[in-house]
């Protein structure tokens, strides 16, 4: 633990969208982690953070700040690969003395659950992701980082590592006030169905994928 003032996460002002609501020990597959239970005091949707070891007042805490998506997560949907990057951050936080994996209820990019599945229809079209989302009246990307930073500031951490490929995760963390040491790549590999998928999010939103042949045989996302 760092020496010096209270965590930097507490020193400015924001308001308080959430309440802790509920926490507990939970074994799991990937080993034991405490889940903290998060529910927004305004409609009262509920979000987690799954916790190994103490983080309170520890400096470069590696976070993976994660997005829901039912239809990869629950029922094995090829389209994504949030699953695996789900698992591999799991993974990875369970092997570190401490480190969270803040689950946010944004499932698709924030349009939920019956509109991701009508953007699919029109992926079936031609159109990819970003050009469905807007095709149904949405912006590219509806996620929202504030909540992350609330969690992170409750559970009193003085700055992570973020487990992220996403420039804009990175930046919207910093906006609200949460400091972001270092970048940890978060790799998974591709298949037929979400190579597209991953490209767009290279070439469209700027995501730190990597491609490493001319044919994308192997890519690694964020």
């Amino acid at each position: 633990m760092s020496d010096g003032p209270p965590s930097i996460l507490a020193t400015k002002k924001h308001a308080r969208l959430l309440e802790r609501f509920s926490e507990a020990d939970v074994p799991t597959r990937h080993g034991p982690l405490r889940m903290v239970v998060f529910r927004e005091r305004v409609g009262g949707q509920e979000h987690v953070a799954l916790v190994k070891g103490e983080v309170k007042g520890f400096e470069g805490v590696p976070v993976r700040v994660h997005s829901e998506c039912l239809t990869g997560e629950a029922f094995g949907s090829l389209k994504c690969d949030c699953r695996d990057q789900l698992d591999r951050a799991l993974d990875f936080v369970a092997q570190q003395p401490r480190g969270v994996v803040v689950y946010l209820r944004q499932e698709g990019r924030g349009i939920g659950l019956g509109n991701k599945i009508k953007a699919y229809a029109l992926q079936q079209q031609g159109l990819d992701t970003y050009e469905a989302n807007r095709r149904l009246g949405f912006p590219e990307d509806l996620r929202r980082y504030d909540i992350a930073a609330e969690i992170l500031r409750d559970l009193g951490l003085r700055s992570v590592d973020l487990i992220t490929n996403n420039p804009l995760k990175i930046a919207g963390l910093v906006e609200d006030g949460v400091p972001v040491r270092r970048r940890i790549p978060s790799r998974t590999e591709h298949n037929p169905h979400n190579l597209g998928y991953l490209r767009t999010k290279r070439d469209r939103s700027g995501h730190l994928i990597e491609i490493f042949s001319e044919d994308d045989t192997e890519a690694q996302t964020g």
